[in-house]
């Protein structure tokens, strides 16, 4: 590949979809670079292209597996693909492999995907802020899905929700039921739902659950009723169906005007979120002793928390 040492030769490889260019600007995005606003203006304009789906669920349900007959499925109708494992606890294992993600390797050398590690650690904006921007890249180097995988349920799953078109959650028979599922809250955050492993005694039980609570949820006449499907997907067993529901979803919510909502709400907590990250750093870095000062205050029992916090913003 041409040498991307220069951003100007950084972005033109990116817009030619190298994956190794993409790859140095995702480690961009969750270093944090000193070149990621100038590298993310310039591809600005490429944004919007790419659906964006958010795979989750429980570790040992399968995602991986999923992931690689999902993309297998897109690439068999000619689309682009690009897969962005997110891993907010651990920094990326290396290479294009995700780690030990061994069912992925499948579709390592196909340069119509470009595949991703990125670890969050670091990043002032949390996932919020990274993950949009990495999605961008691979909108600019021409995707046309973009899949995210998360590595568990808990906020990190949230915050995916938020920045992806689609939320697929995804749940095993034994992995925790449907009553687990909604303990866990992610039954507000998924736009269909996926028992995997479906061959497995428990599995219907697991899909009758979730049917059952998703019926008894609060939404208004129109809206779009998440499907509750069946799949084994070591042997591919339902992806069909998937597929057929990621196309019904996007048709909904383009046509209902929802698909354009979502994305400025997301554009909107982005915005958002980097605002607050750099207003933290600016209050850490210009008023450290007025902040080390209150917080003993604060501690030895002198002031509240919120008389501090009022006296930061307003010193006079």
């Amino acid at each position: 590949m041409a040498d991307v040492d220069s951003l100007e030769l950084l972005l033109a490889a990116i817009r030619e979809g190298q994956p190794r260019a993409v790859g140095r600007a995702i480690s961009l995005v969750e270093n944090s670079a000193i070149e990621l606003p100038t590298m993310m203006k310039a591809l600005a304009p490429a944004a919007g292209r790419a659906m964006v789906v958010g795979i989750t669920g429980a570790p040992g349900v399968g995602k991986s597996t999923t992931i690689a007959a999902l993309v297998a499925a897109l690439r068999g109708k000619g689309h682009r693909v690009g897969v962005l494992a997110v891993d907010p606890s651990s920094p990326f294992t290396g290479g294009a492999l995700l780690g030990d993600r061994v069912r992925m390797q499948q579709h390592a050398l196909d340069g119509e995907v470009l595949i991703r590690s990125m670890a969050t650690r670091g990043h002032l904006g949390g996932l919020s802020v990274a993950a949009p921007s990495a999605l961008r890249v691979f909108d600019a180097a021409g995707c046309d899905v973009v899949i995210v995988e998360t590595v568990g349920v808990g906020q990190s799953e949230v915050e995916i929700a938020g920045v992806a078109d689609c939320a697929v959650v995804l749940l095993a028979p034994g992995a925790g039921d449907g009553i687990q599922a909604a303990k866990a809250g992610i039954l507000e955050i998924g736009d269909v739902f996926v028992v995997n492993k479906s061959d497995r005694e428990g599995a219907h039980a697991v899909v009758r659950e979730l049917r059952t609570m998703i019926s008894l949820g609060d939404r208004r006449p129109g809206d779009w009723k998440p499907p509750v499907l069946s799949l084994v997907a070591i042997t591919e067993e339902g992806i069909p169906a998937l597929m057929q529901a990621l196309e019904a979803f996007r048709s909904d919510a383009e046509s209902s005007g929802r698909w354009q909502q979502r994305r400025l709400a997301q554009a909107r907590r982005q915005v958002e979120s980097l605002l607050l990250a750099r207003l933290r750093q600016h209050y850490t870095l210009e008023r450290r002793n007025q902040i080390e000062r209150l917080a003993r205050a604060v501690r030895d029992g002198r002031l509240d928390v919120y008389s501090a916090a009022e006296e930061l913003l307003d010193p006079g």
